[in-house]
């Protein structure tokens, strides 16, 4: 039963990762192969990329996991999520004209902060765990 689990979230992440690797450089002709909204020049398409990424990360770490205190869909999983969506909005406030309104980039920014945030609690947290706090 186990072995079937590991196989299917394997199968779950290399699916995941592959994705990830075709969208997180989103041109307008891949946003539009697989019919993502080009707005913002691939935009959408590269932070759905970079969620569908950490979450290949996740299940690789839930798969390959030595370390039984090490959860890849628990904090651990969460944390590559989000560092993984954050760093790349973050690449495309500060290197890509997406001509948005002032309200629009202050909102992605407070989402870049807070998912990075999110993230250090999380692993603030997933390491007292691990120490038996």
């Amino acid at each position: 039963m186990m072995k079937n689990f590991n196989l299917i979230l394997f199968i779950d992440a290399v699916i995941n990762i592959i994705l990830g690797i075709l969208l997180l450089p989103a041109s307008g002709v891949i946003a539009d192969f697989i019919g993502v909204p080009p707005i913002g020049g691939g935009f959408y398409a590269s932070i759905l990329g970079a969620v569908l990424y950490g979450i290949g990360i996740a299940l690789l770490i839930e798969i390959f996991k030595h370390d039984k205190k090490l959860s890849g869909l628990g904090f651990h999983g969460a944390i590559a999520i989000n560092l993984c969506a954050g760093f790349v909005l973050a690449f495309w406030l500060l290197y890509k004209e997406l001509y948005l309104p002032l309200r629009g980039l202050i909102f992605l920014w407070i989402l870049v902060f807070l998912l990075i945030i999110i993230s250090g609690i999380e692993f603030f947290f997933a390491n007292r765990k691990s120490k038996g706090d």
